[in-house]
Protein backbone atom coordinates (compact mmCIF):
# COMPACT_ATOMS: atom_id res chain seq x y z
CA UNK A 1 0.00 0.00 0.00
CA UNK A 2 2.61 2.67 1.03
CA UNK A 3 4.60 1.77 -2.21
CA UNK A 4 1.50 2.21 -4.68
CA UNK A 5 0.82 5.35 -2.87
CA UNK A 6 4.55 6.94 -3.82
CA UNK A 7 4.21 5.87 -7.58
CA UNK A 8 0.76 7.35 -7.39
CA UNK A 9 2.61 10.32 -6.29
CA UNK A 10 5.87 10.80 -8.15
CA UNK A 11 4.62 13.71 -10.50
CA UNK A 12 3.79 15.42 -7.31
CA UNK A 13 6.65 14.80 -5.05
CA UNK A 14 10.39 13.55 -4.79
CA UNK A 15 10.61 9.78 -4.49
CA UNK A 16 13.16 9.52 -1.61
CA UNK A 17 10.67 12.45 0.05
CA UNK A 18 7.72 9.94 0.69
CA UNK A 19 9.96 7.42 1.43
CA UNK A 20 10.85 8.94 4.15
CA UNK A 21 7.53 10.49 5.06
CA UNK A 22 5.92 6.65 4.61
CA UNK A 23 9.18 5.39 6.82
CA UNK A 24 10.36 2.85 4.04
CA UNK A 25 13.22 2.65 2.09
CA UNK A 26 13.92 4.15 -1.71
CA UNK A 27 16.02 0.83 -2.76
CA UNK A 28 12.65 -1.34 -1.72
CA UNK A 29 10.50 1.34 -3.66
CA UNK A 30 12.62 0.86 -6.52
CA UNK A 31 12.55 -2.99 -6.23
CA UNK A 32 8.91 -3.08 -6.14
CA UNK A 33 8.10 -0.84 -8.74
CA UNK A 34 10.54 -2.98 -11.65
CA UNK A 35 8.90 -6.41 -10.68
CA UNK A 36 6.44 -7.47 -12.81
CA UNK A 37 2.96 -6.83 -11.54
CA UNK A 38 1.16 -9.98 -10.62
CA UNK A 39 -1.23 -11.66 -12.83
CA UNK A 40 -4.12 -10.56 -9.74
CA UNK A 41 -3.04 -7.00 -9.90
CA UNK A 42 -3.85 -6.73 -13.75
CA UNK A 43 -6.88 -8.41 -13.31
CA UNK A 44 -7.74 -6.30 -10.63
CA UNK A 45 -6.85 -2.97 -12.43
CA UNK A 46 -9.01 -4.65 -15.28
CA UNK A 47 -12.32 -4.90 -12.85
CA UNK A 48 -11.51 -1.53 -11.34
CA UNK A 49 -12.55 -0.40 -14.29
CA UNK A 50 -15.78 -2.32 -14.84
CA UNK A 51 -16.58 -1.55 -11.14
CA UNK A 52 -16.40 2.25 -11.46
CA UNK A 53 -18.32 2.26 -14.94
CA UNK A 54 -21.07 0.61 -13.10
CA UNK A 55 -20.93 2.35 -10.00
CA UNK A 56 -21.64 5.29 -12.10
CA UNK A 57 -24.26 4.03 -14.53
CA UNK A 58 -25.81 3.84 -11.29
CA UNK A 59 -25.21 8.00 -10.34
CA UNK A 60 -22.91 6.02 -7.45
CA UNK A 61 -25.79 4.34 -5.59
CA UNK A 62 -24.79 0.78 -6.25
CA UNK A 63 -23.04 -0.96 -3.10
CA UNK A 64 -21.21 -4.17 -3.26
CA UNK A 65 -23.96 -6.65 -3.74
CA UNK A 66 -25.21 -5.06 -6.77
CA UNK A 67 -22.29 -4.28 -8.43
CA UNK A 68 -21.12 -7.80 -7.77
CA UNK A 69 -24.22 -9.05 -9.45
CA UNK A 70 -23.31 -7.30 -12.49
CA UNK A 71 -20.27 -7.99 -13.09
CA UNK A 72 -21.53 -11.46 -12.73
CA UNK A 73 -24.11 -11.30 -15.59
CA UNK A 74 -21.30 -9.48 -17.53
CA UNK A 75 -19.41 -13.08 -17.07
CA UNK A 76 -17.22 -12.13 -14.26
CA UNK A 77 -16.09 -14.59 -12.11
CA UNK A 78 -15.88 -12.68 -8.83
CA UNK A 79 -17.19 -12.58 -4.91
CA UNK A 80 -18.68 -9.94 -3.43
CA UNK A 81 -15.40 -9.77 -0.44
CA UNK A 82 -13.46 -9.14 -3.52
CA UNK A 83 -15.54 -6.21 -5.52
CA UNK A 84 -16.25 -4.92 -1.65
CA UNK A 85 -12.21 -4.82 -0.77
CA UNK A 86 -11.67 -3.37 -4.27
CA UNK A 87 -14.08 -0.51 -3.66
CA UNK A 88 -13.34 0.12 -0.50
CA UNK A 89 -9.27 0.04 -1.33
CA UNK A 90 -10.62 3.03 -3.97
CA UNK A 91 -12.80 4.85 -1.84
CA UNK A 92 -15.67 3.58 -4.38
CA UNK A 93 -18.97 3.67 -2.11
CA UNK A 94 -22.91 4.28 -2.48
CA UNK A 95 -24.52 7.17 -1.39
CA UNK A 96 -25.72 7.01 2.51
CA UNK A 97 -29.68 7.68 3.05
CA UNK A 98 -30.40 11.48 4.78
CA UNK A 99 -33.49 11.44 7.27
CA UNK A 100 -36.25 13.32 6.39
CA UNK A 101 -39.64 14.08 7.97
CA UNK A 102 -43.02 12.67 7.21
CA UNK A 103 -45.87 14.90 5.37
CA UNK A 104 -48.59 12.92 6.99
CA UNK A 105 -51.89 15.15 8.88
CA UNK A 106 -53.86 12.23 10.21
CA UNK A 107 -55.32 15.13 12.75
CA UNK A 108 -58.72 14.75 10.78
CA UNK A 109 -62.42 13.69 11.49
CA UNK A 110 -62.63 11.58 8.29
CA UNK A 111 -63.43 8.23 8.29
CA UNK A 112 -59.93 5.70 8.39
CA UNK A 113 -59.69 2.32 7.07
CA UNK A 114 -58.35 -0.87 8.75
CA UNK A 115 -54.59 -1.54 8.11
CA UNK A 116 -55.88 -4.62 5.82
CA UNK A 117 -52.23 -5.06 4.05
CA UNK A 118 -50.35 -5.65 7.45
CA UNK A 119 -47.28 -5.29 6.11
CA UNK A 120 -47.58 -8.44 3.89
CA UNK A 121 -45.43 -6.52 1.41
CA UNK A 122 -44.67 -9.72 -0.99
CA UNK A 123 -47.00 -9.63 -3.63
CA UNK A 124 -46.99 -12.65 -5.92
CA UNK A 125 -49.39 -10.97 -9.35
CA UNK A 126 -49.05 -7.30 -10.60
CA UNK A 127 -52.35 -5.45 -10.00
CA UNK A 128 -52.94 -7.05 -6.45
CA UNK A 129 -51.85 -4.25 -4.41
CA UNK A 130 -50.97 -0.73 -4.72
CA UNK A 131 -49.31 1.78 -2.36
CA UNK A 132 -49.15 5.55 -2.16
CA UNK A 133 -47.69 8.44 -0.08
CA UNK A 134 -47.01 11.98 -0.72
CA UNK A 135 -43.18 13.38 0.00
CA UNK A 136 -41.68 16.68 -1.10
CA UNK A 137 -38.83 18.61 -2.45
CA UNK A 138 -37.20 21.97 -1.29
CA UNK A 139 -36.57 24.65 -4.23
CA UNK A 140 -35.83 28.44 -4.56
CA UNK A 141 -39.76 28.77 -4.97
CA UNK A 142 -40.85 26.73 -2.52
CA UNK A 143 -42.03 23.43 -1.72
CA UNK A 144 -42.93 20.96 -4.54
CA UNK A 145 -44.80 18.09 -3.39
CA UNK A 146 -44.74 14.67 -5.02
CA UNK A 147 -47.49 11.76 -4.85
CA UNK A 148 -46.38 8.59 -6.28
CA UNK A 149 -48.29 5.41 -6.57
CA UNK A 150 -46.62 1.95 -6.68
CA UNK A 151 -47.19 -1.75 -7.55
CA UNK A 152 -45.97 -3.21 -5.26
CA UNK A 153 -45.25 -6.72 -7.06
CA UNK A 154 -42.66 -5.29 -8.93
CA UNK A 155 -42.36 -1.36 -7.00
CA UNK A 156 -42.78 -0.22 -9.96
CA UNK A 157 -44.17 3.82 -10.08
CA UNK A 158 -47.10 3.46 -12.03
CA UNK A 159 -48.70 6.93 -11.35
CA UNK A 160 -47.13 10.04 -10.08
CA UNK A 161 -48.13 14.00 -9.92
CA UNK A 162 -46.46 16.78 -8.99
CA UNK A 163 -47.44 20.16 -7.32
CA UNK A 164 -47.17 23.56 -4.79
CA UNK A 165 -49.36 22.50 -2.71
CA UNK A 166 -49.94 19.36 -0.22
CA UNK A 167 -53.86 18.49 -1.65
CA UNK A 168 -56.07 15.67 -1.89
CA UNK A 169 -56.11 16.02 -6.12
CA UNK A 170 -52.25 15.76 -6.11
CA UNK A 171 -52.56 12.67 -4.46
CA UNK A 172 -55.96 12.03 -6.71
CA UNK A 173 -53.59 12.90 -9.92
CA UNK A 174 -51.00 9.80 -9.19
CA UNK A 175 -54.20 7.53 -8.82
CA UNK A 176 -55.59 8.68 -11.99
CA UNK A 177 -52.21 8.02 -13.96
CA UNK A 178 -51.95 4.88 -12.39
CA UNK A 179 -55.65 3.36 -13.16
CA UNK A 180 -55.45 4.58 -16.85
CA UNK A 181 -51.77 3.09 -17.10
CA UNK A 182 -52.77 -0.10 -15.88
CA UNK A 183 -56.82 -0.61 -16.17
CA UNK A 184 -56.30 -3.40 -13.14
CA UNK A 185 -59.40 -5.80 -12.42
CA UNK A 186 -61.97 -4.90 -9.52
CA UNK A 187 -60.58 -6.03 -6.20
CA UNK A 188 -57.04 -4.45 -5.88
CA UNK A 189 -56.24 -3.41 -2.55
CA UNK A 190 -54.43 0.16 -2.17
CA UNK A 191 -52.87 0.97 0.86
CA UNK A 192 -51.78 4.24 1.93
CA UNK A 193 -51.21 6.33 5.26
CA UNK A 194 -54.16 8.21 7.35
CA UNK A 195 -53.62 11.47 5.90
CA UNK A 196 -56.16 13.68 4.62
CA UNK A 197 -55.36 13.15 0.87
CA UNK A 198 -56.31 10.06 0.90
CA UNK A 199 -59.08 9.86 3.23
CA UNK A 200 -61.19 13.02 1.36
CA UNK A 201 -64.08 11.89 -0.11
CA UNK A 202 -62.40 12.66 -3.57
CA UNK A 203 -59.86 10.01 -3.47
CA UNK A 204 -62.02 7.72 -1.22
CA UNK A 205 -65.05 8.21 -4.16
CA UNK A 206 -62.33 7.42 -7.13
CA UNK A 207 -60.91 4.23 -5.63
CA UNK A 208 -64.66 3.02 -4.83
CA UNK A 209 -65.41 3.43 -8.85
CA UNK A 210 -62.18 1.86 -9.56
CA UNK A 211 -63.74 -1.31 -7.37
CA UNK A 212 -61.07 -1.08 -4.86
CA UNK A 213 -60.51 -2.12 -1.46
CA UNK A 214 -58.97 0.94 1.03
CA UNK A 215 -56.21 -0.11 3.43
CA UNK A 216 -54.43 2.37 5.73
CA UNK A 217 -51.64 2.23 8.39
CA UNK A 218 -51.82 2.55 11.59
CA UNK A 219 -51.31 6.31 13.34
CA UNK A 220 -47.67 7.37 13.27
CA UNK A 221 -46.93 3.83 11.90
CA UNK A 222 -44.39 4.43 8.78
CA UNK A 223 -43.22 1.09 8.31
CA UNK A 224 -46.60 -0.22 7.14
CA UNK A 225 -46.23 1.49 4.21
CA UNK A 226 -42.70 0.92 4.14
CA UNK A 227 -41.86 0.21 0.48
CA UNK A 228 -42.71 3.42 -0.47
CA UNK A 229 -41.14 5.09 2.24
CA UNK A 230 -38.32 2.89 0.99
CA UNK A 231 -39.06 4.95 -2.63
CA UNK A 232 -38.75 7.86 -1.26
CA UNK A 233 -35.35 7.76 0.39
CA UNK A 234 -34.04 6.12 -2.11
CA UNK A 235 -35.10 9.14 -4.34
CA UNK A 236 -33.78 11.41 -1.75
CA UNK A 237 -30.52 9.65 -1.24
CA UNK A 238 -29.53 9.33 -4.74
CA UNK A 239 -31.37 12.46 -6.39
CA UNK A 240 -32.57 14.81 -4.00
CA UNK A 241 -29.98 15.39 -1.64
CA UNK A 242 -27.67 15.96 -4.49
CA UNK A 243 -29.37 19.03 -5.88
CA UNK A 244 -30.18 22.48 -5.37
CA UNK A 245 -33.20 23.46 -7.46
CA UNK A 246 -33.70 26.84 -8.29
CA UNK A 247 -37.65 26.33 -9.91
CA UNK A 248 -40.34 23.87 -9.25
CA UNK A 249 -39.89 23.31 -13.02
CA UNK A 250 -36.31 22.20 -12.78
CA UNK A 251 -37.26 19.61 -9.92
CA UNK A 252 -40.26 17.94 -11.72
CA UNK A 253 -38.16 17.32 -14.89
CA UNK A 254 -35.32 15.92 -12.83
CA UNK A 255 -37.79 13.80 -10.70
CA UNK A 256 -39.44 12.94 -13.96
CA UNK A 257 -36.69 11.87 -15.89
CA UNK A 258 -35.25 9.87 -12.22
CA UNK A 259 -38.67 8.03 -12.28
CA UNK A 260 -39.34 7.11 -15.85
CA UNK A 261 -36.07 6.76 -17.37
CA UNK A 262 -34.15 5.70 -14.61
CA UNK A 263 -35.59 4.06 -11.67
CA UNK A 264 -38.34 2.13 -13.36
CA UNK A 265 -36.08 1.40 -16.61
CA UNK A 266 -32.78 1.13 -15.30
CA UNK A 267 -32.12 0.72 -11.17
CA UNK A 268 -31.79 -3.03 -9.69
CA UNK A 269 -33.66 -3.97 -6.93
CA UNK A 270 -32.63 -6.52 -4.37
CA UNK A 271 -36.19 -7.59 -4.03
CA UNK A 272 -36.49 -8.62 -7.87
CA UNK A 273 -33.42 -10.74 -7.97
CA UNK A 274 -31.21 -7.18 -9.01
CA UNK A 275 -33.38 -6.41 -12.10
CA UNK A 276 -35.27 -3.31 -12.36
CA UNK A 277 -39.18 -3.02 -12.66
CA UNK A 278 -39.56 -2.93 -16.32
CA UNK A 279 -37.05 -5.77 -17.04
CA UNK A 280 -39.19 -7.73 -13.74
CA UNK A 281 -42.68 -7.21 -15.55
CA UNK A 282 -41.38 -8.06 -18.91
CA UNK A 283 -39.62 -11.10 -18.07
CA UNK A 284 -43.30 -12.03 -16.29
CA UNK A 285 -45.27 -11.22 -19.32
CA UNK A 286 -46.76 -8.08 -17.67
CA UNK A 287 -49.19 -6.41 -19.65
Amino acid sequence: MRYRAIRENVRRFPVRLMCRALKVSAAGYYAWHTRPESQRAVHNRALLVSIRAIHAGSRCTYGSPSICDALQKRGHRIGENRVARLMRLHGIRAKTVKKWKATTDSGHKLPVAANTLDRRFAVDEPNRVWAGDITYVWTREGWLYLAVVLDLYSRAVIGWAMGPRLTADLATQALTMALWRRKPAKGLLHHSDRGVQYASGDYQGLLGRAGMTCSMSRKANCWDNACVESFFGTLKKELIHDRRYLTREEAKQDIFEYIEVFYNRQRRHSTLGYRSPAEFEAMNQVA
